[in-house]
């Protein structure tokens, strides 16, 4: 499952969660509520819970929810409770054999360029708290 596919279903389903809490629901009930595989959801649960931005209870009546305050939660936290890796993967060819030795000096370049956008992107995510997702598609939903 691509990085992008985990943070839009673990997305979904944080908001599943903090639109009925404080009740929990189970893995499959949470699959149906948001269309998706109850398996792939569970590993994606699992990893939320490693990270404490979600809770489980177990037994006939357990289920999962959301354990951080939603209003607080940003985009760039879960992706990073899922992802171990930068939101973009930047590389630049190595240069060490080029016989112009300005080569260096390009990657140089490229390295902070793509470095600075990699930035960017984390700076936005952390902007972007959960709940003003959930608020945005409430609002389209009516």
């Amino acid at each position: 499952m691509s990085a992008s596919n985990k943070l839009s279903t673990a997305v979904k389903a944080l908001c599943y969660l903090a639109t009925v809490f404080p009740e929990v629901r189970s893995s499959s009930e949470i699959a149906e509520a948001i269309g998706v595989n109850a398996s792939k959801l569970r590993q994606i649960l699992s990893q939320l819970i490693k990270s404490e931005i979600v809770g489980s209870t177990k037994g006939a009546s357990g289920g999962f929810f959301v354990a951080q305050d939603f209003t607080s939660l940003s985009l760039f936290e879960i992706y990073a409770a899922l992802e171990e890796r930068k939101v973009m993967e930047f590389d630049v060819a190595d240069a060490k054999h080029a016989s112009d030795k300005s080569t260096q000096h390009y990657n140089t370049y490229f390295n902070n360029f793509f470095g600075d956008i990699q930035k960017q992107i984390e700076e936005r995510m952390q902007a972007v708290k959960l709940e003003q997702i959930k608020e945005a598609t409430d609002h389209a939903k009516k």
